[in-house]
């Protein structure tokens, strides 16, 4: 199986040089895709319509969208960077066992990897810090968390910070309270407020422009999420090679708990987690949007657009020694 990461480095900061992206602007809105949820409603219905009958042509895809050929194409290639026809390669039935076989990214022991001292980031400049077992117990007594709605490439979003950076990210799918009560539940005891100050912090994020973490969780989910930053934009893991990753081989179904726990939808990748025999699993926020997210990444990936190269800034954060 090739290999196509090195062991990370036992540190928290890493610096990141992103290729130019070319612009890619809706004539719609004359906005970038990500800003404008219409976009992504557009493909996820495409998706959806895609996945049940993936033989129709553009002409038969854009009719059942109730669009013209050419507008379809023209939204489609906005929000994916690449034509519809190109993008259902991405999504056809075997692409998930294909990216096993071809991108599957290898995670070193915990001891030798230095995955709970932080993962080697690919594809942002992020930083997070754990929150201590202690205060995880508490179930976010005395934590004030702020929260907002902002766009992202994959629909409205529910964002969530502390002082310390974004702690939650959930998407919405037209009910933005419900989003928001399912994160909420994951720190009862906490205070909640709306902050319209995250939202720069989430467009830089959903951007891939910078980000700030705050990881609300225990030692074993902490763990789990690290080992999920490793995992390089355009590759996948199984949750059988987490479960080795952290130094835990027989706990594959607490992984896939922990996965599942996963607070910050996209940011921390859990969308790259796939089931050992290619088949994609679970995913919180919805199927249609892993199959997006996981297509979405491919393109780009291939296309070389966003591709990153990671320089290493040596530092630590937070709580670390408290997970090794």
């Amino acid at each position: 199986m090739p290999s196509h990461m090195t062991a990370p480095p036992r540190s928290r900061k890493f610096r990141v040089a992103a290729r130019p992206r070319p612009s890619y602007l809706c004539r719609r809105c004359r906005r970038p895709p990500m800003s404008d949820p219409y976009h992504y409603a557009v493909v996820a219905r495409a998706l959806d319509i895609i996945a049940a009958e993936p033989r129709l042509s553009l002409g038969e895809l854009a009719q059942r969208m109730d669009m013209s050929a050419a507008h379809f194409q023209r939204v489609f290639s906005a929000w994916a960077g690449v034509s519809p026809k190109r993008f259902a390669q991405y999504l056809a039935l075997d692409h998930a066992r294909q990216l096993l076989a071809e991108r599957m990214a290898v995670l070193e022991v915990a001891e030798r990897s230095g995955l709970s001292g932080g993962g080697r980031l690919h594809d942002l400049f992020l930083r997070w810090e754990a929150m201590s077992p202690g205060a995880y117990a508490k179930g976010g007594a005395g934590q004030r968390i702020g929260w907002t709605l902002a766009p992202s490439p994959f629909g409205e979003a529910v964002v969530m910070a502390t002082e310390t950076g974004i702690c939650g990210i959930g998407f919405t799918d037209g009910d933005a309270a419900a989003a928001r009560a399912d994160l909420s539940r994951r720190w009862p005891k906490a205070t909640y407020h709306e902050d319209p100050a995250i939202r720069p912090l989430a467009a830089d994020a959903f951007a891939g422009r910078g980000a700030r973490l705050h990881l609300l969780g225990g030692p074993f989910q902490i763990k789990v999420w690290e080992a999920l930053l490793a995992v390089p934009p355009g590759q996948v893991t199984t949750y059988g090679a987490i479960a080795r990753a952290i130094d835990q081989p027989a706990a594959v179904r607490a992984v896939g708990t922990a996965i599942g726990r996963n607070p910050v939808g996209w940011l921390i990748p859990c969308h790259r987690a796939l089931r050992a025999t290619g088949a994609l699993g679970g995913y919180h926020w919805g199927l249609t949007r892993k199959r997006a997210m996981l297509a979405h990444e491919a393109a780009r990936h291939e296309g070389g657009d966003g591709h990153l190269a990671a320089d290493v800034i040596p530092g630590t954060l937070g709580n670390s020694s408290a997970f090794r």
